[in-house]
């Protein structure tokens, strides 16, 4: 099975920013921000894309969850070996307490390197690596596997030599 590169785990030690056309906000505890048009989340290398994002604060106005929609939400980030994911889908619902992403609606993810995902669900929790897939109806979820990359100017394998015949005759003069 594809397993996903954790996340870079310095990025929640940054500030999150997010910038859109309007938002609509209720500023108290377990309040509700609604971004609309051009929504650019950002936080470290975790860059978020659509058209709204709802996002969702609990008691002490801290971000305990975000939903992105567009056609198509797109997320991306480098994981701590630099390599990049990328996230597509009608739908991105990231739970910031549990750290677990789901994308809905033709829902595909690339990693640099290492393969793909597609179906109409993929969850992927950003803690563990572990991901799941489905579709509905006759759809069916798709993976790519990369091969890993072999050293640059590495010699091909050699062919072993054939063994010595185990049954060799007798040296000569001897009876």
């Amino acid at each position: 099975m594809l397993q996903p590169a954790l996340a870079r785990q310095d990025d929640r030690q940054q500030p999150a920013n997010i910038t859109a056309k309007s938002f609509d906000a209720t500023q108290q505890a377990n309040g509700i921000i609604h971004y609309k048009n051009n929504v650019l989340l950002t936080q470290g290398t975790l860059k978020a894309t659509g058209a709204l994002a709802t996002v969702y604060l609990d008691a002490n106005n801290s971000v305990t969850r975000v939903v992105i929609t567009g056609n198509p939400a797109h997320i991306e980030q480098l994981d701590d070996n630099g390599n990049l994911m990328q996230g597509n889908a009608a739908t991105l619902d990231y739970d910031n307490v549990k750290q677990i992403a789901v994308l809905t609606g033709n829902a595909s993810v690339d990693q640099k390197g290492r393969g793909s995902a597609k179906g109409d669900r993929l969850t992927y929790n950003t803690q563990t690596s572990q991901m799941t897939g489905e579709s509905n109806g006759d759809g069916l979820v798709h993976m790519t596997f990369l091969p890993t990359p072999k050293p640059a100017g590495a010699a091909p394998a050699k062919a072993a030599a054939p063994a010595p015949s185990q049954s060799s005759p007798a040296p000569q003069g001897q009876h």
